[in-house]
């Protein structure tokens, strides 16, 4: 809980503007005081009278206020607080905060306070990528500024990637992460996500359609709930989790390294789609056409890393999440699974074409436990990692 816990929050412009009001709400539900502050961006998205009425404050928009400023109120507005939060950080706002600019209410705020600042970016997926975004973001970061999000989805403008901004309760988890001692607080824990790719050639290789977006969310999730992660990723869509160590791997046998030397840890989550088969003795030059046709290749079965780390005698992980991502029988294919690899849990989804699961923000899963099939509803994979982190920290509490 925040109870009596002080936030400032900085409202940016954007469409996301509108997720400020019901992140306003939940901090309040959870005994925060917020004092708002609202950009003349912000407010072509959402209200002074709207932002008052959730804050149960006054909202603060002008730099020169007559009677703020007679009380000095952006230098007193900075430093009361417990945590600044800026939702959403649009690019024009991050560009402020690494460059200086002082030429608002916000920005004069952010260069004068000695608070702690976490921000939650939002924009469109072209200015999230573009290189003096992730400029600022890296000056921000080494700045010691937090960063929670963005997520991958679908824009407002109609484009879909990463840039749309964390949802409330992301925030608020990483919130209470910052400002109590998270659940997980001291625990360290292991997430693998994303596809492997295994060479045919130097510039072939086979591989899935793995994202590697809900992994991705699970290592948020833990962060946000105080865990240390260590991250083994292949080489994913999406970008790593903040906070999180993260070790690149390319190949099953890369990650299968890469885990053994995580060890120990308190738990294991093993999301990454890694490839059943590799091809043996892969060529190192370019296969070319022939007269001889097409050319033959013969596969080897990698390494099982979840039946590995299961059944490991030293170092085993008190809990073993492993994921089954089926196209038929599900329910039967996945309790299958968990009783042949040995883990503790199995998270089974349907994957199948037209599911929209790999490569989409949304997913449906169910958890197989000693206990049985537990069936989620249709949420955003955000929210599953969110539920999954809280029954991890319930687990290892």
């Amino acid at each position: 809980m925040l109870t009596g816990k002080h936030i400032l929050l900085i409202i940016g412009g954007g469409i996301a503007a509108f997720k400020s009001l019901d992140l306003i709400r939940r901090l309040r539900e959870r005994g925060a005081v917020v004092t708002p502050v609202l950009t003349n961006a912000g407010e072509a998205f959402v209200t002074p009278l709207s932002v008052s009425a959730l804050a149960g404050r006054k909202v603060f928009r002008d730099l020169f206020d007559l009677t703020d400023e007679a009380e000095m109120g952006h230098i007193q507005l900075s430093r009361v607080a417990d945590l600044v939060i800026v939702a959403p950080a649009t690019a024009d706002l991050m560009a402020k905060m690494t460059s200086g600019v002082a030429n608002d209410l916000a920005s004069t705020l952010l260069l004068a306070t000695d608070t702690p600042v976490m921000i939650a970016p939002a924009m469109n997926v072209r200015m999230w990528q573009h290189a003096a975004t992730q400029r600022n973001l890296e000056t921000l970061r080494r700045d010691g500024t937090q960063v929670v999000g963005p997520n991958e989805g679908d824009m407002a403008c109609g484009e879909f990637g990463p840039g749309r901004m964390a949802e409330p309760m992301e925030i608020i988890a990483s919130i209470e992460a910052h400002l109590t001692d998270g659940p997980l607080s001291g625990k360290r824990i292991l997430v693998t996500s994303g596809p492997t790719h295994e060479p045919i050639d130097p510039v072939r290789y086979i591989a899935n359609r793995s994202s590697g977006a809900q992994g991705t969310a699970i290592a948020r999730g833990l962060i946000a709930l105080g865990a240390e992660v260590i991250f083994v990723t292949g080489p994913a869509e999406v970008s790593p989790p903040e906070g999180a160590q993260v070790v690149s791997v390319q190949t099953a046998q890369e990650m299968l390294t890469a885990v053994h030397a995580a060890l120990p840890v308190e738990a294991g989550i093993f999301a990454a789609a890694v490839a059943d088969w590799r091809v043996a003795g892969a060529s190192e030059r370019k296969l070319k056409k022939s007269k001889d046709g097409v050319p033959r290749l013969e596969f080897a079965e990698n390494p099982d890393i979840l039946k590995e780390v299961s059944h490991l005698e030293e170092n085993r992980p008190k809990l073993v999440i492993g994921f089954a991502a089926e196209t038929n029988d599900v329910v039967d294919n996945a309790v299958a699974k968990w009783k042949r690899k040995g883990c503790d849990w199995i998270v089974a989804n349907d994957v199948s074409t037209g599911s929209g699961v790999m490569g989409g923000s949304e997913n449906t899963v169910m958890l197989i436990d000693k206990n049985g099939v537990e069936n989620w509803p249709t949420m955003p994979k955000t929210d599953v990692a969110r539920r999954l982190a809280e029954r991890i920290a319930q687990a290892l509490a």
